[in-house]
């Protein structure tokens, strides 16, 4: 004998509210005066008896196919930023919406992805994520322009899209307090030597938390090189050999300050006690497994793709303050991870 399926009226009951606040909870239909906490009972009454809204008829009387594409610049390829995705993904789900991800190459041209994006509108998608591997500014791929979007990890040159990023001073004012308030005063910084906001950001912060506590700035200590590790372990060692070295180094990532272990195990140095270091970005396979572990700040991966999706499903409902976010990029939290690679110097 077949089994009855549930029906809206079914969620109704169970939920105890309306047909109509039912239709209203699981279309995700603006303007509506629902509490949260019905909101949850009438999620909840679906989820037990098993009904979702049928896709196709939704997507006829509403004229939206309830998909948000991803247009992600390899970071689906690289291990820390998948938790862009995962942040996209669970905010997503709670908005009834379904995650299309198209992985892409970097190119410089404007142009380039405009074949990517017209994949994703090709599938009907309602509105698009374009996130990048690490931050800078883009210019949009023109098919994208028109469209309800959100840039993730970088800035648009036109000024038009909103946008969300990583509080590069605020990481580095976090990391370089954390050695301030340890004791440290002679305080170097390995940074990187690409012209992108992470190493002006970066390099702001330090030079404001020096300033703000009177520490005087030794431009000799500030070392610039490309982000990895082998350059890293070279500046390291230059800055560490000398008479008057540093007693703490922050490095603008986790592969520099790799490097700057090995320099300071090659010239006898024990960190924490010699030398206290601290990185950005917390690359786990790098920070936790080195010994001791690196103190550092983390990037606001999955938060970043979390608050995207946020505001995507905002300006889909025509919410105005929502495309004023596109006048300046807003500004995540880094926040300090703390291990084990940070102590007093010895003289204190």
């Amino acid at each position: 004998m077949a089994v009855k399926s549930a029906g809206i009226r079914d969620v109704a009951e169970l939920a105890g509210v309306s047909v109509t606040t039912v239709s209203h909870v699981l279309n995700d239909t603006p303007h509506t005066r629902v509490s949260e906490e019905t909101r949850a009972r009438v999620r909840q009454a679906a989820k037990t008896l098993g009904y979702g809204p049928n896709r196709m008829a939704q997507a006829l009387r509403t004229n939206r196919s309830g998909l948000i594409g991803l247009l992600s610049e390899e970071i689906a390829t690289t291990p820390h930023a998948g938790r862009i995705i995962l942040g996209a993904q669970n905010a997503a789900r709670e908005h009834d919406l379904t995650l299309v991800i198209v992985n892409t190459e970097r190119e410089s041209n404007g142009n380039s992805h405009r074949d990517d994006v017209q994949a994703l509108l090709d599938r009907q998608v309602d509105a698009i994520l374009y996130a990048t591997m690490y931050h800078r500014q883009v210019p949009l791929p023109p098919n994208l322009k028109g469209l309800p979007a959100v840039l993730i990890d970088s800035t648009d040159q036109a000024g038009v899209v909103p946008a969300v990023v990583p509080d590069e001073v605020g990481g580095a004012v976090a990391a370089v307090t954390h050695l301030v308030e340890a004791g440290h005063t002679r305080i170097g910084f390995l940074n990187n030597d690409d012209d992108v906001p992470a190493t002006h950001g970066r390099l702001a912060g330090y030079r404001q938390v020096l300033q703000a506590h009177g520490i005087p700035i030794d431009e000799t200590l500030i070392a610039s090189s490309p982000s990895e590790t082998l350059p890293g372990y070279g500046r390291a060692r230059e800055v560490l050999a000398r008479d008057d070295r540093p007693t703490a180094l922050f490095c603008y990532n986790d592969r520099m300050a790799m490097g700057a272990y090995r320099a300071a195990m090659e010239l006898g140095l024990n960190i924490p006690h010699d030398l206290s270091i601290v990185g950005f970005d917390n690359q786990e396979l790098i920070a936790a497994n080195l010994f001791p572990g690196l103190t550092t700040v983390a990037l606001p991966h999955y938060e970043m793709g979390a608050w995207a999706v946020e505001t995507l499903v905002h300006l889909l409902h025509g919410d105005a303050q929502y495309k004023l976010l596109a006048d300046k990029p807003t500004l995540l939290d880094c926040p300090l991870i703390v291990r084990g690679s940070v102590t007093k110097p010895r003289d204190n």
